[in-house]
């Protein structure tokens, strides 16, 4: 995917790990409050969510960030999850505002310590699900 394609999106895309179990509830807390279907949604295992992530310099097959790419600019981690609390419906815009006034280096700090445990404390799945048919299109492949 070239770098034209991918700043002619129009929706942000959030890139998840599609194996890991914190990251799918995380996709589902999304989906239910993201009622203008802002969000468009990629695993880190397919190859549209692959090419984003190498194209933030990350490997894919190693994957401990969560990104949001959004207007040709790539977010990651605390910084991701901010600006998508800002865009949900309900409180969760004040609550994003409200996180973002913590020093990124605390946030990160906090973000990489439930990264690096994910596996361990919320377990894996074997492979990505499908999402139901009528979120496909959400899902980028």
């Amino acid at each position: 995917m070239s770098d034209t394609e991918l700043l002619s999106m129009a929706s942000p895309v959030i890139v998840f790990d599609g194996v890991c179990n914190v990251c799918d509830r995380s996709v589902q807390f999304v989906l239910q409050r993201d009622t203008a279907k802002v969000f468009k949604f990629a695993s880190m295992q397919g190859a549209f969510g692959a090419a984003l992530m190498e194209r933030a310099g990350l490997n894919p097959e190693d994957p401990d960030s969560f990104l949001l790419f959004e207007e040709g600019t790539t977010y990651q981690n605390s910084e991701a999850v901010i600006r998508i609390l800002k865009k949900l419906d309900g409180p969760w815009p004040f609550l994003g505002g409200v996180f973002g006034l913590i020093p990124k280096p605390v946030r990160n700090w906090l973000y990489y310590l439930i990264a690096r445990n994910r596996y361990r404390w919320f377990g894996k799945k074997d492979s990505c699900p499908l999402p139901p048919p009528d979120l496909q299109k959400r899902f980028l492949l």
